[in-house]
C-alpha cells in the first residue's frame, strides 16, 4: 500500500510536470548553469582525474569519520569554540534554543543552509518567539514568500525576475516592474538593519577541516560573513558528513563546488572559520557554537554500499542534469533535499517505507552520475534503494508475484516466446495495469528474436 507521501508526491509532481510556464523558467535557468559549466570545467587540466581524487579524499575521509571528528572538536575547542553534539533534529533544536534563552535574543540572522531547513529551524525559532531572518537573497526571496528552498543551491529557481518584483511590490510597496539590480538594492537595505540588531548570527558549513578546526564556508553575496562575524553570538549548524581531514584539500574543493554548483571557477567570498575572536583581533563573535548534527547520517555510514552518498559536496549538478528533477521541480519531493541524491538520502534519513517512491522517481539514464563532482553512484544507489525496499517488504503482494513471474519467463526462452503479438500485447497493456497510466500501449513485434534468427541463417545457409 502506497504512504501518505508518495500520494502526494505523485499528486504534486502530475500538475507540476504539466506546468508550461514552471519549465519554461527552470528550463531558462538550467540554461543559463549548462551555459557557464564549462568555462569553470577549464581551470581543470584533466577534470576526471580532479574528481577522482575529490572521491578518495571524502572515501577517506568517511571511513575513519570518527577520528576527523574528534581531532575537529579538540582543535576547535582549543580556540576557544564550544562543540555539541545532537543525534537529531530535537537535540539540535533544544541546545539552539537554550543558547538563544542564555543570550536573551530575540533577532536571528541566519545564512543560506540546508541543514538549517532540515531541522525546520526557522519554524522552530517563530514558535519560541525568537526573529529568523534569512539573509541569502535567494533564501530571503523564498522567506519572504512562505515557501521552501526550490533548489539546494539555487533557492528560488523556478522565480523569474517578474516574479520576485511582483513579490516585493506586495511586501515592501516597491515598483511592481523594478529591475533585479533595484530589488537586490531593496532586500540590502532591509537586511542591513537586521544585521545590526541581530543578537545571533547561524551559518552552516560547506566543509569542516579536521586537522585545523576550521569550518569552511563559500558564498557569493558576503552575507555569511556577515552572519558570522558582525553579532556577538555564531553558531555553526553542519552535518557531520561535511568532513575533509586536511585544509589543503580546499584547494581542490572550493574550484569543484564552485564549478559544479554556479559554473564559476570560484566563488566571490571563502572563509576558513577556527573559532570566536582572539585577543589581539578586531572583528569576530564573542561566542562560538558548533552544532555537529547526525539525524540519520550514521544510519547512513553503517551501510557499505549506501554510505558513498555521504561524499555529497551539496552542488545540485545532479539535479541540474535529471530529467524527473526539470520536469515535476524541486517542491514536489516534500523533502529538504530533492532530485537524484535527496532520493538516494532520504529514505534512510527519515524512513524508507514513507520515501521508498522516490527512488523510483528517476529514469535511470545515469546523467546524475556522470555530473557527479565527486563521482557518486547515483543512479546504482537508487537501484539499492529499491532493493532494500523490496527485501525490507514495502513492496506489494501483487509486485512480488509480478515480478517473480517476469523473472521466471525472462530466463525461460521458450516462456519468452510463448503465445504470439496479440496475447503479449493484451497481458502488459490489460494485466499490468499501472502501465497505460502514464504510457501508451506497448506493441510487441510481430516475429520472436528465435525467429528472426533462424530465418536469417536459412538465408545464409
Amino acid at each position: 500500500m502506497s504512504s501518505q507521501q508518495e500520494q502526494s508526491f505523485l499528486a504534486k509532481s502530475t500538475i507540476k510536470a504539466a506546468d508550461k510556464e514552471h519549465r519554461k523558467k527552470i528550463n531558462f535557468n538550467i540554461g543559463k548553469y549548462n551555459a557557464v559549466v564549462p568555462q569553470g570545467k577549464a581551470q581543470f587540466s584533466n577534470i576526471n582525474l580532479a574528481k577522482e581524487r575529490a572521491k578518495n579524499i571524502k572515501w577517506r575521509a568517511i571511513e575513519t569519520l570518527d577520528q576527523h571528528l574528534e581531532e575537529f572538536e579538540s582543535r576547535i575547542t582549543r580556540r576557544g569554540a564550544k562543540v555539541l553534539w545532537a543525534d537529531d533534529a530535537k537535540q539540535a533544536l533544544d541546545g539552539i534554543l537554550k543558547i538563544c534563552q542564555e543570550k536573551n535574543c530575540k533577532t536571528i540572522v541566519k545564512s543560506k543552509s540546508m541543514v538549517t531547513e532540515e531541522i525546520h529551524l526557522n519554524d522552530f525559532l517563530a514558535k519560541n518567539n525568537i526573529e529568523s531572518v534569512e539573509t541569502d537573497l535567494g533564501e530571503y526571496i523564498q522567506q519572504l514568500d512562505g515557501e521552501p528552498p526550490y533548489h539546494i543551491v539555487t533557492p528560488a529557481m523556478h522565480k523569474s525576475k517578474e516574479d520576485v518584483a511582483k513579490l516585493f511590490a506586495e511586501k515592501f510597496g516597491t515598483d511592481p516592474n523594478a529591475s533585479p539590480a533595484q530589488l537586490t538594492l531593496v532586500a540590502r537595505e532591509k537586511l542591513r538593519q537586521k544585521y545590526i540588531a541581530a543578537e545571533i548570527g547561524i551559518t552552516g558549513a560547506n566543509f569542516i577541516v579536521a586537522d585545523v578546526g576550521g569550518i569552511a564556508i563559500t558564498e557569493n553575496e558576503g552575507n555569511a560573513r556577515l552572519s558570522s562575524a558582525w553579532p556577538k553570538t555564531h553558531i555553526v549548524i553542519v552535518g557531520i558528513e561535511k568532513m575533509i581531514s586536511s585544509v589543503n584539500d580546499l584547494s581542490l574543493f572550493w574550484p569543484l563546488l564552485s564549478t559544479f554548483g554556479t559554473g564559476q571557477k570560484i566563488t566571490v567570498y571563502n572563509t576558513l572559520i577556527t573559532g570566536p575572536r582572539q585577543a589581539g583581533e578586531t572583528d569576530g563573535p564573542d561566542d562560538m557554537y558548533v552544532i555537529l548534527l547526525d539525524n540519520g547520517r550514521t544510519n547512513i555510514l553503517a551501510q557499505e554500499k549506501q554510505r558513498e552518498s555521504l561524499y555529497c559536496i551539496r552542488c545540485g549538478a545532479c539535479l541540474n542534469a535529471c530529467p524527473v528533477y526539470k520536469n515535476i521541480g524541486g517542491h514536489a519531493y516534500e523533502t529538504t533535499y530533492s532530485g537524484p541524491i535527496g532520493s538516494v538520502i532520504t529514505p534512510h534519513m527519515r524512513d524508507l517505507g514513507d520515501w521508498k517512491h522516490l527512488s523510483y522517481a528517476s529514469s535511470l539514464c545515469g546523467n546524475c552520475t556522470e555530473v557527479c563532482p565527486v563521482k557518486i553512484n547515483i543512479h546504482e544507489l537508487l537501484l539499492e534503494n529499491r532493493n532494500a525496499s523490496v527485501k525490507g517488504g514495502e513492496s506489494s503482494f501483487n509486485e512480488r508475484v509480478a515480478w517473480k513471474a517476469w523473472k521466471r519467463a525472462m530466463l525461460n526462452r521458450r516462456l519468452m516466446n510463448a503465445g504470439n503479438r496479440t496475447i503479449k500485447n493484451w497481458i502488459v497493456s490489460n494485466l499490468v495495469k499501472s502501465w497505460k497510466k502514464n504510457r501508451s500501449e506497448l506493441s510487441f513485434p510481430e516475429k520472436t528474436f528465435n525467429q528472426m534468427w533462424k530465418e536469417q541463417r536459412e538465408k545464409l545457409t
